[in-house]
């Protein structure tokens, strides 16, 4: 991967980032993301935020390798505290944990107040992202799964609107993606049946322990959890 030829994964996130937004990245690592937009005329600018030396370091070479430091701004600091009001339109927090990245977006939601669009790609947690956009005012516009080098990850795209306005039945909806499970692609019930046989191991496991009030609790939550994607899958 080179800020000429992105990943897939990064490459599809690329793809939802309306041209001319400014961009700003987070957790950018190499900076390959803002050079690519940038370079390919996607955005006019761009900030490329983090907050470990090594990947800072990293990421200001390679903006004044490309050439591109008019254009890219690499600052370090902890999830969106690196941003300012009002510079910028597009916000990518890609390849960390669904959780963490709520947990970003919710320590610096002061900072998105005029951000029109975030995407978003949990490795894992998904429904942490999901519960986040529903409790503050954003409308899931798209999502896809994919399949790269053995790993399957999500990507979710957001905008201001009706946060409700995309699911059916919420649990199921929040966990799956109103979108994904519309689609039902083969990366889709690969990652879902996967994880079927993983709770079905646990509950297996849990019939076989002590019998106790939080052990009873977390079986019927996974049984619940395993009803609803086998439905889904169907």
């Amino acid at each position: 991967m080179n800020i000429d030829r992105l990943s897939l994964r990064l490459e599809t996130v690329a793809s939802y980032i309306i041209k001319g937004m400014r961009l700003a990245d987070i957790g950018s690592d190499h900076a390959y993301l803002p050079c690519y937009c940038v370079r390919k005329g996607i955005s006019p600018s761009a900030i490329a935020g983090e907050v470990a030396d090594g990947p800072l370091k990293a990421a200001k070479h390679q903006v004044a390798a490309a050439g591109l430091a008019e254009f890219i701004d690499v600052r370090k600091g902890d999830g969106l505290e690196v941003l300012q009001p009002s510079e910028t339109d597009c916000v990518v927090i890609a390849g960390m944990g669904g959780a963490l990245i709520s947990d970003i977006l919710e320590r610096g939601k002061d900072k998105l107040r005029e951000v029109e669009r975030l995407i978003l790609q949990p490795n894992v947690g998904a429904i942490h992202v999901r519960k986040w956009l529903m409790n503050n005012g954003r409308r899931l516009s798209a999502e896809e799964i994919l399949e790269e080098d053995g790993k399957i990850y999500e990507i979710l795209v957001a905008d201001f609107g009706d946060p409700l306005s995309t699911y059916g039945d919420l649990n199921a909806g929040l966990l799956l993606g109103p979108y994904l499970m519309e689609e039902k692609s083969h990366e889709f019930r690969r990652k879902w049946e996967q994880e079927v046989k993983q709770w079905e191991n646990i509950v297996n496991g849990l019939e076989k322990a002590a019998k106790s009030d939080e052990n009873l609790a977390k079986k019927q939550e996974l049984l619940n959890k395993i009803v609803m994607v086998k439905e889904a899958l169907e």
